[in-house]
């Protein structure tokens, strides 16, 4: 059953990422004019309070901040620099016998923690090809919102999470116990080499760490996205990387709260930690963009196949089910992808990116019990519970953290 689209769903598409693109491009002059704001109340105060600010060397760190600013700024160029990669059905380029295809893109709703804790929702079309003809023009008009901004803004602090020395502690915290959970399910392929037909599939990938992490282990692994700031991003770290460290980025100089010192904020991260191309020989990787629903979710008519249904061996949910405006639909598609016996491996909470939205897109909010019901209902056999607290892309030398009492299970198809 193909998903088909009108012309204002593929017009919508098309500006949405036009619009990201001009994101990207136009964060040095949104962030230089936030951090210059600063500048200018400094000059409403009076003599003897600039002095001693001075004194504090203030007026320093924000010369500090926008030369932190810039050198970001030339990293996000690099991640737009060839935005017609994304193309329908483009095939991303192969290198170290990885296949990372990118069949169109869909919308962002991320993880990532901003001041006042919330989530957002952008609303967009998946297996689109964007046309960037005109983009251009459309960009030097478009004027990126706060939304946006914070969007790009917590795809830097991604970057940390999921490809920093830094971000390890946290990263493990969740995709640890998953990569051991699905290694432990697997018992009887002990070896990489006997893991190569096994399909593990991660939706809400990211900028693709934890599916890499998979397929480092040995097993055929597929991550699928639809944000189109993690998919431009992915595809510079996993694709246009050559080195350990190859990129610095200071994903923690657009706010001045809850800071310890001046190191709190100022401090550099370097990108990658390790180097994504350097995957074993004969290793199956590919990142596929688009909706879950629409690209997993085909539902049988008669005379139709569904492609994907008992396709694949394991589904890992990390900081992802939370995602669904239709939870039933999630699991129910979960299911019907799974091999008989397969495993359904998840960590994360349940904040609800759609609750109170503001545009009219329905959402099915149940609590952790009722999802458990639910999922059994649907055919799981859950077992391996337990809670396991976690920060997401936090800055661990914050004055402020917000902690998720996650939820792990280990799930197997009935």
């Amino acid at each position: 059953m193909s998903q088909t689209f009108s012309d204002a769903d593929i017009e919508e598409e098309q500006k949405h990422f036009s619009n990201v693109i001009a994101t990207f491009q136009q964060y040095a002059q949104y962030s230089l004019a936030a951090n210059n704001r600063r500048r200018k109340d400094i000059y409403t105060l009076p003599q003897g309070d600039k002095e001693l600010l001075d004194d504090l060397g203030y007026r320093q760190k924000l010369q500090e901040v926008d030369k932190a600013i810039l050198v970001n700024a030339e990293f996000l160029k690099l991640i737009v620099a060839n935005p017609e990669i994304f193309g329908h059905d483009l095939d991303f380029p192969k290198d170290a016998d990885e296949d990372r295809a990118c069949r169109g893109t869909l919308h962002d709703h991320s993880h990532g923690d901003v001041h006042s804790h919330s989530h957002s929702h952008s609303h967009d079309h998946a297996n689109v090809a964007p046309d960037l003809r005109g983009i251009s023009k459309h960009q030097r008009k478009y004027k990126p919102t706060d939304f946006d901004m914070d969007k790009l803004r917590s795809t830097l602090k991604q970057f940390v999470r999921d490809w920093s020395q830094e971000g390890k502690e946290e990263r493990e915290t969740c995709y640890a116990p998953i990569k051991d959970a699905l290694v432990a399910h697997f018992s009887d392929k002990p070896s990489p080499q006997s893991r190569q037909n096994i399909r593990v599939l991660v939706p809400g990938a990211g900028l693709g760490r934890l599916a890499y992490d998979v397929a480092n282990l040995g097993f055929a692994c597929q991550g699928n996205e639809f944000s189109h700031y993690m998919l431009l991003a992915s595809y510079l770290i996993l694709n246009r990387t050559d080195a350990i460290g190859q990129y610095t980025i200071y994903p923690y100089v657009h706010s001045f709260s809850n800071l310890p010192d001046r190191e709190a904020m100022l401090r550099p991260v370097e990108i990658p930690d390790v180097l994504p191309s350097a995957l074993p020989a004969g290793s199956s990787f590919s990142l596929v963009a688009g909706d879950f629903e629409e690209i997993y979710g085909t539902e049988y008519e008669e005379g139709d196949l569904e492609p994907q249904a008992g396709q694949w061996d394991a589904v890992l949910t990390c900081f992802f089910i939370d995602t669904a405006k239709n939870i039933v639909n999630y699991l129910r598609i979960i299911h019907r992808i799974l091999a008989p016996g397969g495993v359904w491996i998840n960590a994360g909470p349940l904040l609800w990116h759609f609750e109170n939205n503001t545009t009219n897109d329905p959402s099915i909010e149940l609590d952790l019990e009722e999802l458990k019901m639910l999922a059994r209902k649907i055919g799981f056999v859950i077992s391996n519970e337990r809670t396991i607290d976690t920060t997401y892309t936090s800055n661990s030398q914050s004055m402020l953290g917000y902690v998720y009492k996650t939820a792990f299970w280990t799930a197997t198809k009935a």
